[in-house]
């Protein structure tokens, strides 16, 4: 029986000759678009939310459509990258897709918010797996020549699904209906998913690491996962309860923010005690390289997530455009990114120094949250159309860097676990942020509508969805409800500045010499 001890290294990576495959055995061009569609779930529902707060009646639980899909994406991660060691890819791979399919369905057919919050969480689940595994291959299995290369389309396909995503949710919810949001995912998949089996072949050179039940069981660190889904709702409902439900001073508030606390602090001590086993195995999260460009990853791509989420109710609620415009409108920021991205990618490749654009990129997104900040309900067309190209510009240069550098210095055996970390504080960023920035717009949204519309009860605008605000209201109350939401959606903004800020921050302790994927060669990949 094989057995490993809790403090030694971990060799139980895939087995891999010569480090990678010398043959393009494998179809890398499947795994990218399968991160399309991952992402894209990401991305699709921002431009649907104030239609799903229609037919839902009310904001109570948008924090949680988001919030749900980035809390499982990031919980199940390094799972996911354990599960890859121990089990044969193709299957795992079948199993990742199906998770994320039932998760699809079963949004496409809620009946109400509690059931829609539960297909997020099972599709992010399934795009945990589908994010861990397609990464994990192309670092794997790609030539080093060729890897610089392929991990930066990886950057495109977040673009490309930035774009697709609030385009498409535009289109269906105002064409069709939300729901097709969702249901585009299933013949999708259902094609994804014959080309899987028939034509998918393992690179020789790829072989399932041995194990008994119980070592891949521990390997997966269920109470971690636990731990960590615990810690997350406790934050996300205590923010969601916060000044609507109950007093920020309420003992059931306090008790979940404490709750958040010592849930967290006991996860910090499992963790250590799993040492090899852990989700987040503390021998790598020692290295200064991988916890800072974690920790920068958690709020840098946690603030662009909200950007994704509250730009659309911007353009719906506050200027009124249906869904399909407030996907155009929102167009200028994402093709800034998809455009950057590449030139980003180019720049790095010359200079083989990340750190000083991640810290530039960081510096500049800082600045245009703030910009955002500044809008009203008068804000011409060519001013939030230039904020979101500075903001896509600022977003493109950094965001798929953080790979780069947590790979560096990580041997080839830890390739699929430090890229699990990594997106673990990136998806976990995108849940932490949609929820603060959830309750700091609601809030401020709730003590605003006094002033601004005295006449309408708060709680009322509350329970109502945000593109039936003209329809639902007398048309003399309309300009200052309206105003009420600018002042709610500048509270959102407010902690996307705050977040962006402390990315920058964080990008001072990351290494600013030129780094490498191995003795020779500069890693010159990302955007």
């Amino acid at each position: 029986m094989s057995v490993i001890s809790r403090n030694e290294k971990d060799n139980n990576e895939p087995i891999i000759s010569n480090g990678v495959s010398t043959k393009d055995e494998y179809p890398t061009g499947l795994a990218l678009w399968l991160l399309v569609g991952s992402v894209m779930m990401a991305t699709i529902v921002g431009t649907a939310i104030p239609k799903i707060t229609d037919e839902f009646h009310g904001l109570s639980e948008v924090s949680w459509y988001g919030s749900a899909y980035f809390m499982c994406l990031g919980g199940f991660q390094s799972s996911w990258g354990k599960a890859y060691k121990f089990f044969p890819l193709k299957s795992t791979f079948l199993v990742t897709l199906f998770l994320f399919e039932l998760g699809s369905l079963i949004c496409g057919v809620a009946p109400n918010s509690n059931a829609l919050i539960v297909g997020r969480a099972i599709s992010g689940v399934g795009g945990a797996g589908i994010a861990t595994g397609g990464t994990t291959i192309i670092a794997f299995c790609a030539e080093p020549r060729k890897r610089p290369t392929l991990m930066g389309l990886i950057g495109i396909t977040y673009a490309v699904a930035a774009v697709a995503g609030p385009l498409l949710g535009g289109v269906f919810s105002d064409k069709v209906t939300w729901r097709w949001c969702f249901y585009i995912n299933l013949p999708i998949g259902g094609v994804v998913a014959g080309i899987i089996l028939v034509f998918f072949h393992l690179p020789s050179a790829v072989k399932v690491q041995k194990a008994t039940w119980k070592e891949k069981f521990l390997q997966i660190d269920p109470v971690g996962i636990v731990l960590a889904m615990a810690c997350i709702i406790c934050f996300i409902l205590a923010l969601q309860y916060a000044g609507t439900t109950y007093a920020w001073k309420s003992s059931q508030v306090i008790g979940l923010l404490v709750g958040f606390v010592v849930i967290a602090l006991t996860m910090v001590a499992w963790e250590c005690y799993q040492g090899e086993y852990a989700m987040l195995v503390p021998r790598l999260l020692k290295q200064r390289d991988l916890w800072a460009a974690s920790l920068y990853q958690f709020f840098f791509a946690g603030s662009f997530f909200l950007l994704l989420y509250y730009l659309p109710q911007y353009f719906q609620s506050v200027k009124g455009a249906d869904p399909i415009q407030s996907g155009v409108d929102n167009l200028p920021m994402v093709i800034a990114i998809g455009i950057f991205v590449l030139a980003g990618g180019i720049i790095v490749t010359i200079t083989g120094r990340p750190t000083p654009f991640m810290a530039l990129g960081a510096a500049v997104a800082t600045v245009a949250s703030g910009l955002f900040y500044t809008m009203d309900t008068h804000t011409s067309t060519a001013k939030w159309i230039g904020y979101q190209i500075l903001a896509g510009a600022a977003i493109a240069f950094p965001y798929q860097n953080c790979l780069n550098i947590a790979h560096a210095k990580v041997d080839a055996e830890d390739i699929s676990t430090v890229t699990a970390i990594v997106y673990f504080f990136q998806t976990l960023g995108g849940a932490f942020s949609i929820s603060a920035a959830q309750s700091a717009f609601v809030n401020r949204l709730i003590a605003t509508l006094p002033l601004t519309a005295p006449g309408v009860d708060p709680l009322a605008v509350y329970a109502t969805g945000s593109t039936e605000l003209r329809t639902i209201f007398p048309a003399e109350e309309i300009p200052g409800i309206i105003l009420a939401y600018m002042e709610g959606i500048k509270a959102a903004f407010a902690v996307c500045i705050a977040m962006f800020g402390t990315a920058f921050v964080l990008s001072l302790l990351l290494p600013w010499k030129k780094i490498h994927s191995d003795g020779k060669e500069d890693i010159v990949a990302m955007a």
